[in-house]
């Protein structure tokens, strides 16, 4: 059995590192908030221009656009968003494992990494293309404007034949779903459908204090100029908008994985502290049961 002075400093510790994780856990909840409401402001717009870009698909039968049309096999862009720190429990991890267990061959991938933890895992696999990591720590759209402009001119230069993002979509506060979505070519029906489940998602794990926007319902229109042209700015806009709103999901995500990291490490830590006291408690009663037995049988040996 360890000594009483061992399992003291030992408790200590733990009680010290059960304050640090109360005290993340905290810090991560109101971190938490302020991105949740970021998230839900950002899903108007995004959906109203969903639902313009769909109205031209609607209007227009047959549409061929630069941005739509398949290319033969080349390679692929893919944005990882993850964070620059951990203890946020699998949620890097889980990022990381779309791209490593994913069907796309290593070769094929050029990565453009928003985080140092996907960044730090991926670089040594996968062509590290650019890197926006300093970008993760505050989202702002000028940001995704940047990572936006950049891929899209390696797509319309033909160095890449697709683009994708890999992030950790919000739910709610402890749902949270690594996904993969690819932006261009642009496929309009896979993205209602994306839309589609993912407001289904929020609507089955909503909670009495979370708010889901309205579906925004675009009325008809006339175009001017002609679709192809309006398609020219809405698209990239569109992927703007949803690498904006990757990072901002991506946020919410990993303060929300961080909260329940830190809020089970202090339970895990008051169970410790627990079975230490016990512990303790036992070392001590043996020990004062000890200078007892040793007090009486030296007053026998005197008598």
């Amino acid at each position: 059995m360890a000594s009483m002075r061992d399992i003291k400093r030992r408790r200590q510790s733990i009680q010290s590192t059960q304050q640090i994780a109360k005290a993340m856990k905290l810090v991560a909840t109101v971190k938490l908030q302020r991105a949740r409401q970021r998230v839900e402001r950002s899903q108007l717009y995004f959906q109203s221009l969903h639902a313009t870009i769909t109205s031209i698909f609607e209007k227009m039968e047959d549409i061929e656009h630069k941005y739509m049309s398949p290319r033969e096999d080349g390679k692929k862009a893919v944005i990882v968003i993850s964070s620059n720190r951990g203890l946020a429990g699998g949620y890097n991890s889980n990022v990381v494992r779309l791209i490593t267990r994913g069907v796309m061959k290593k070769d094929s991938l050029d990565i453009y990494a928003v985080g140092k933890k996907g960044r730090d895992a991926l670089k040594n696999l996968y062509n590290l293309k650019q890197d926006y990591s300093g970008c993760i720590e505050d989202p702002t759209y000028a940001d995704a404007m940047c990572i936006s402009k950049d891929v899209l001119d390696a797509y319309r230069d033909g160095e890449v034949s697709e683009i994708h993002i890999a992030y950790t979509a919000f739910i709610n506060t402890i749902v949270h779903e690594p996904m993969t979505v690819k932006l261009l070519p642009f496929d309009s029906e896979e993205h209602r459908e994306r839309m589609e489940l993912s407001k289904r998602r929020r609507k089955e794990a909503d909670t009495k204090e979370e708010v889901i926007p309205e579906e925004f319902d675009c009325p008809s229109m006339n175009f001017e100029p002609e679709a192809q042209q309006a398609l020219d700015i809405l698209i990239p806009n569109y992927i703007t908008c949803l690498i904006y709103s990757g990072m901002l999901e991506a946020v919410a995500s990993e303060n929300g994985a961080r909260m329940t990291a830190m809020d089970s490490a202090a339970n895990n830590a008051e169970d410790m502290i627990e079975d230490l006291s016990l512990l303790y408690n036992r070392a001590r009663q043996a020990s004062i049961t000890q200078e007892l037995t040793e007090i009486i049988g030296g007053a026998n040996a005197i008598s």
